[in-house]
Parts: C-alpha cells; structure tokens; sequence
C-alpha cells in the first residue's frame, strides 16, 4: 500500500522550496501526495498565489481560508486557532500517513499542532535554525521541533541544535536546503524572459527589495521601514538606479508595510512594486549577478536573501534584526536601520567590483542539492510504529546537590 504524504504550505516562499518533494513524492510509485494550501495562498491582497501552484502542475487537495495575522499580534493568535481546528477536520478527512511542514510561519505552527495531537506522524524541514532578532520565529520553529517526529535541516549546525534539544539522532537527517535543487536545474527566467516580463533595463543597476516586519516588534514596522525608503531616495536622486519592491508576508505588520510601499511607488518611474516575483522572475534577477555586467543587489530582511542568494553569488544587504544569527555566506553586508548604514551598504553591494567578484565566488553553507530526493528516501523507508510516534528526550541532565545539571 501506497504511504500517503500530506504536505502543508501557508505562503508563498516555503510552497516554492517544497516544490523538489512534491516532485519526488509524484516519481515515487510507493508514494501519493495531499497538498493542503492556506494563508496567504488564498488572500488576493497577498498575490492569490494557489494559481501559481496549479500553474506548476501540481493537484491542490485541500483549501484551507484562515483569517490573515497581518493587523497584530491577536489577530496571529486568532489564526492559529482557526488554523488549528480547520486542519484538525482535514487531517480527520484525508487520514495521511505522515504530515510535513516547513520552518517557522504561524500557519505552519498551527499545523504542527494538529497533526502532533492527532497522533499524526509529522515532518518538519528547516527546523534548528536560529533567528535571533526574528524573536516569535525561533520559538515557534522550536516549538514545532519539538511537537515534530521527524527532521530535515539545511545544516548541520541546525542538526546539532535539534540534537542538544535533545531529539534522537536517528530522527535527525541533515539534506540541505529544497531551494538549491530548483536552482541548480536553472528554473528560471534568462535576461530576455525578464525584460519581457517586466520591462526592466538591465544596463542600469537593480534593487530587489523585500522587507518584512518583526514581529514582537510590529510596531515598528513603519518606522524600520522609512529608513530603507529614505536611503533609497538618496540612492536614486544621485544614480539612475531601478527598484523592485515586493508585498511583506502576511505578519502582524504587514499590513502597514503595504501601505507604505503602495505609497512610496506612487508616480516614480523608476520603482515598481509587485504582490510576488514568483520563484521564476525572482531567481533571474539574482542570477544576473553571475555576470559582471549586471548590477543588482538583493536588499531587505527576508531569509531568501539568506539562503538563496550565495547560490547566484548575488550581493546582499540584510537590514535590521529579523536574521540575526542565520547562518550566512560572505555575500551578506548586515545593517542597521539606518540610512546612512543602508545606503553604505547598498552603494558598496552595486559598485564595489571587487566585493561584488568575491561575492560570485563566496561557499554556499546550505548544501549542493538533491534535497528533495533525500528526504523522500527517508519518508519513504521510516517504519510508521510506537517507536517513532513515542519521542524520548536524550539530554535528561545529572540530579545534583538538588539540580538537574
């Protein structure tokens, strides 16, 4: 009998870096997946990216509406709880053998939870990874860990914080980062698909931005976010630079963040603003940076410009603290908001050629691919028993002197 894979997405970057699974669940005779798409999947002020997915070939089983997070705090906390009971009669409908989620948004937490509490075994990728200034994200992916059967890292420094949580090894698998698998199969646009697509000149030098709020400190977002906007201003009054801003996620904040972008793009020809690049356009832009003609820098506070940009050798300003302590490449310039600080950093990213060459030859910490593949072999051959739905807890500490050390 076929082992039947439910595979969660409730936004758009983890959908596209899920994609080598769902490839390789498709492949497999011994296997069937149940896509079950929500969050911002399904919200049209978010792009409506499912059409992306079924663009993609893929089946959508399941369509879950949960009410966006993106006004506060409670309204994040109110959509796990929907979030919770709405997946619950899903996971009660399809019956799945094992349940994966991917890293640390709060609609997949909502599913870790129930898929963990209906005894449903449950993977986890991407988890170990710490976000320091990300604050609400390094509990929620530790918390998901924990309520996890199974782990798929992108590191092995991730791997060894699951283990010090005290994880058994055997449930710990190191596989890289999905990402790489799609990257290094080209999927994406060449130059000429991207001119065409959003009549961009590619002899002058690009920003793509996106920025994300933090969210215990959603409150900020507006002003974190002037910071970048003001130094952007000073950088095209002095340069005939383009910039491609991109919707924030669906956070508690984001909503403001819109806003202000919406504003911002208001009547500046040379500044355009999009709900989602999409996998395809986003990674051909990063990928003019292999060629020394191009001048493009990935600027913002998402983990994409993390994780996926040392593969494209493309400059990086990462702004503020939401990626503080993600393991990065030497491609990354860090910043404070600060405008004189970003426009350094940005200047330095688009016309220090020297950096810029380094850059195009900087090690990628997240692996060489097939991740996809490695994971499946995993699902595909893990006995489903008590064994792995009964976790053990390794790290017990020594009881001394009336203290567990």
């Amino acid at each position: 009998m076929k082992k039947k894979i439910a595979i969660f997405t409730g936004n758009r970057a983890e959908y596209g870096l899920q994609i080598p699974l769902l490839r390789a669940i498709s492949k497999d005779p011994n296997l069937d997946y149940c896509l079950i798409v929500s969050g911002a999947h399904l919200d049209p002020n978010y792009g409506s990216t499912i059409r992306e997915i079924e663009e993609d070939g893929f089946v959508v089983h399941e369509a879950i509406d949960i009410k966006s997070g993106s006004a506060n705090l409670l309204a994040t906390s109110n959509s796990i709880g929907e979030g919770i009971i709405k997946i619950t009669k899903i996971i009660e409908k399809v019956k799945p053998d094992i349940f994966v989620i991917y890293a640390d948004r709060y609609e997949t937490f909502a599913a870790a939870i129930a898929s963990s509490q209906t005894n449903t075994v449950t993977a986890h990728i991407e988890g170990g990874d710490i976000t320091e200034g990300g604050a609400l994200d390094d509990s929620v992916r530790h918390a998901i860990t924990k309520l996890s059967h199974i782990h798929f890292t992108t590191n092995q420094q991730a791997s060894n914080r699951i283990l010090a949580m005290g994880e058994e090894k055997w449930r710990v698998h190191t596989v890289g980062y999905p990402g790489i698998d799609l990257i290094n199969a080209k999927e994406f646009f060449t130059p000429e698909e991207i001119v065409h697509k959003i009549q961009i000149d590619l002899k002058k030098p690009i920003i793509v931005f996106t920025q994300h709020s933090v969210s215990n400190k959603f409150n900020l977002a507006e002003k974190q976010l002037l910071s970048t906007l003001n130094a952007f201003d000073k950088l095209l009054s002095e340069n005939d630079i383009q910039c491609i801003l991109t919707y924030p996620n669906n956070d508690a904040g984001g909503d403001n963040i819109y806003s202000m972008l919406e504003s911002y793009s208001l009547n500046k020809n040379n500044v355009t603003l999009h709900q989602s690049l999409g996998r395809k356009l986003y990674w051909g832009l990063l990928n003019l940076a292999k060629d020394p003609k191009y001048r493009i820098v990935c600027v913002g506070n998402s983990s994409s410009g993390i994780k996926e940009t040392p593969a494209f050798g493309c400059t990086v300003v990462n702004i503020g603290t939401r990626q503080l302590g993600r393991l990065r490449a030497d491609n990354v310039l860090d910043a404070n908001y600060n405008v004189t600080e970003i426009y350094n950093a940005i200047y330095k990213c688009l016309y220090d050629d020297r950096f810029r060459d380094d850059c195009r030859k900087c090690i990628n910490p997240y692996g060489i691919g097939n991740t996809g593949s490695k994971i499946v072999e995993v699902i595909k051959n893990i006995n489903i028993n008590d064994k792995l739905l009964t976790k053990k807890m390794t790290n017990k500490g020594i009881y001394k002197n009336g203290w567990f050390q």
